[in-house]
């Protein structure tokens, strides 16, 4: 049985049978894509507009139940895999060595600024676009934004992408992931650099992801799945705490509780189950046995058949020093992340990679773009256990891995595409890489909007190595720069070692004038931690 189908080849014919229990209901593709071939020039976009708004990302997302206990794998695959020919400055498949793409990226947040930032260093790459992008990518140079484009309509960015020549469109974010924005973009013959809806379930529903583990023999935690509170409850009350509560479905990464007593998980279980905090997305919750060690984040890029590691990276998820508060998005990086050596990545590329992608293949639903695995390095064992899978590149991990990334990311982007990453290898700085964020006060809870931020120019220029990436910012009435999100900065730096580029990060980070802002002052600690005690011994 199988639970989505591959859109690898633009030009497929197969059709499609999705998610026939009728518990996942993803966008269905456009009925009708007659577009006229573009006659316009190759020449760059015409003037773009910058809105002074807050360019929050929308997009129509599908309900992500799924109530199966056992996958459900119904697709049709398709019966021939047609080559696909690109002309310069066109819109698929294979790229000569001298071809520059204008690329695409969608997204508005500090990690699309860090893929345009990269995208732009890249010798394949003629132009960055990024829809709808935000104030500070654009006066960064880093790409020409375009606030006006309505990324939740396949159509719109259909027709953008024809008119202005894209050859390539990297999808950022996950929401319109999972509501099909990569289907309905391949389907029409554009490369798009992310997965279909159906093999983003895998972020899209923790039940589903859990489900494909079970069936490959993939280490995880044990776990439940229940739609019934008092269920859910007595289940709890048998395994005891701590436990792990987690809404089925996207839930802007607030969606997870660690209960260390019982009436905690209680709470997490009423709010998801009864009171519906979640709505569609907490319809289903997964009951999870707690994991005790240290978190890491692990990427691969993927083509459908074949994977390739990116470096490592670490980031910060509480809200706190020292790991206190409430979970975030995440309030700072740092790459390589010392916790995940070389024998260690080699193992989660065997036991965790490799057998998630083979199985998506299995299943008539082969992923081609970013897999991000949150790891738990277990205590006891020492071992890799998958926490959960994203579907893109993790924010903040994706600033620090920009930085270091010495390849050319668009080509290697375009060969993900085109099914032909088998014997990639990527080139990476040796220097370290820092993130801190900086957040509105309030954040993960309420926070004020619109306070201003000052000096960024000059805290870019406080050592080599420093970049601001814009996050949640917007322009104010009179043209400053002010907040418009939780996360609204990630100042990143380089250097020789993690304790330089941490110097630096920080140095970057007291020169911003920001009142209303605040920030972590220990990013990067474990890792500090362990190169202490390592040279003890």
């Amino acid at each position: 049985m199988s639970l989505c189908t591959s859109n690898l080849h633009p030009s497929s014919s197969s059709s499609l049978n999705l998610f026939s229990n009728n518990n996942i209901s993803p966008k269905p593709f456009l009925n009708s894509l007659r577009f006229a071939t573009s006659t316009s020039s190759s020449s760059f976009v015409a003037p773009l507009k910058l809105s002074t708004t807050n360019h929050a990302l929308s997009s129509r997302l599908p309900s992500n139940r799924i109530q199966s206990r056992q996958l459900w794998l119904r697709c049709a695959t398709s019966e021939s895999e047609p080559s696909i020919s690109v002309s310069p400055g066109g819109n698929g498949g294979a790229v000569s060595t001298e071809e520059r793409v204008i690329v695409l990226v969608i997204g508005g947040g500090g990690r699309e600024h860090a893929l345009c930032h990269a995208l732009k260093r890249s010798p394949s790459c003629n132009s960055v676009l990024c829809a709808p992008g935000n104030p500070g990518i654009t006066s960064s140079g880093d790409a020409a934004c375009v606030p006006d484009l309505d990324v939740s309509d396949s159509s719109a960015v259909i027709s953008f992408c024809r008119k202005h020549n894209v050859g390539l469109v990297v999808v950022g974010p996950e929401v319109p992931l999972v509501a099909g924005l990569a289907n309905d973009l391949v389907s029409a013959g554009i490369l798009t650099f992310g997965p279909s809806s159906q093999a983003a379930a895998l972020e899209g529903s923790k039940n589903f992801m859990k489900d494909l583990c079970r069936k490959y023999s993939i280490p995880t935690a044990k776990y439940k799945t229940f739609s019934d509170a008092t269920a859910a409850k007595e289940y709890i009350q048998e395994q005891g705490v701590p436990i792990v509560i987690k809404a089925d479905g996207l839930a802007a990464g607030k969606g997870v509780t660690v209960a260390m007593e019982l009436e905690e998980a209680f709470e997490a279980v009423d709010s998801m189950l009864v009171q519906g905090v979640f709505g569609s997305a907490g319809c289903q919750v997964i009951v999870e046995e707690f994991l005790e060690g240290e978190e890491a984040s692990f990427f691969a890029l993927v083509d459908g058949e074949n994977a390739i590691p990116l470096e490592s990276a670490q980031d910060h998820k509480r809200v706190g020093d020292g790991d206190t508060g409430p979970n975030t998005g995440g309030m700072g990086a740092y790459s390589p992340a010392p916790v995940l050596t070389k024998e260690l990545q080699d193992v989660v590329m065997e036991s965790i990679i490799h057998p998630t992608v083979k199985g998506m293949a299995e299943e008539g639903c082969k992923f081609v773009g970013v897999l991000f695995a949150g790891l738990m390095i277990e205590k006891k064992s020492g071992l890799p256990k998958l926490i959960e899978f994203n579907v893109r590149f993790g924010d903040p991990e994706c600033q620090v891995l920009m930085m270091r990334l010495e390849s050319d990311l668009a080509k290697v982007l375009l060969a993900a595409c085109r099914g032909e990453l088998k014997g990639v290898t990527l080139d990476w700085s040796r220097d370290s890489a820092m993130v801190v964020v900086m957040a509105s006060r309030g954040y993960p809870g309420a926070y004020e909007k619109g306070t201003i931020i000052r000096n960024l120019e000059e805290a870019e220029r406080v050592a080599p190595g420093v970049k601001v990436f814009h996050a949640g910012t917007g322009l104010g009435e009179e043209g400053n720069v002010v907040a418009s999100g939780g996360r609204v900065l990630g100042v990143t730096a380089k250097g020789k070692d993690l304790e330089e580029a941490r110097e630096r990060a920080y140095m970057a980070v007291g020169k911003i004038n920001w009142p209303g802002g605040f920030f972590r002052s220990d990013i990067g600690w474990r890792a500090l931690l362990q190169k202490q005690v390592a040279s003890k011994d």
